[in-house]
This record gives C-alpha cells, structure tokens and sequence, in this order.
C-alpha cells in the first residue's frame, strides 16, 4: 500500500532542491536549521550538496557540509558530488568538498577517475596530498 505524499512537502522539497541548484546559501542553511535534513535526496538520489557542488555553488555547499551533508553520498548513479564537481571543472567547489572531507576514491566513477579521464594533472596532484 503506497501512501500518496503531502502535496505541501512535495511544493517544499522542491523548492529546496531548486535552492541547491541555484546556490541559496542563506536560504539552505535556514531550511536545514528549520528542520529540512541536510541529506534530502530527490528521485534521482541527489543530495542537496551534489545538486549544488554540480551547479558551481562552493558558499552553498560550504553550508550544507557545515550542517551535516555527507561529502560522499552517491546518487542513484552511483556519482558522488566530488566527481561531479571535477566533471564540471568547479575547482572552488572541489576545494569545499575536499575541506568538508570528501574522499576522492568514492563513487563511480571516483572524483580521482574523473580527473585522470579528463588530464586534470592539478587535481590528481591534490588529491594526492590529501
């Protein structure tokens, strides 16, 4: 028996999902200080973090991993938002992942297959610092 989902949460989570997208620190981090948890996925598995780090927004994921948001949570892909930020070349966003704690071998592809696919000699030299 499936349970047909409050119309009002749903107007809600999708409101905070486009907030992760369009890079509302302020609005994030009160919606997850209201009680929204910090690792919401949508139906595709992504987080509020992947959809923000995706989207270039280092303030927004500096937030969310500052509330609890996992670094490391994969998506339904099984993606991490570390890879994504590589494929999408977000280098301050890689940098906030990173100082959040994320690891570069998670997911896959990892952040570290996504910089060698790529040539992002930077990057494998910093993830290899870490």
């Amino acid at each position: 028996m499936s349970e047909t989902p409050d119309p009002e949460v749903v107007e809600l989570a999708a409101k905070v999902f486009d907030l992760a997208r369009h890079g509302d620190a302020d609005a994030l981090a009160a919606y997850v200080d209201a009680g929204v948890p910090a690792n919401l996925t949508n139906d595709r598995g992504d987080s509020l973090l992947m959809l923000a780090a995706y989207h270039g927004h280092a303030p927004a994921v500096v937030a969310l991993a500052g509330r609890g948001a996992d670094p490391d949570r994969a998506n339904d892909r099984g993606q991490t938002p570390l890879a994504g930020a590589v494929f999408k070349g977000e280098d301050a966003v890689v940098k906030a992942l990173l100082d959040a704690g994320a690891d570069p071998a998670a997911g896959t592809p990892s952040a570290l297959d996504t910089a060698r696919m790529f040539g992002k000699a930077d990057l494998l030299e910093l993830f290899g610092a870490r």
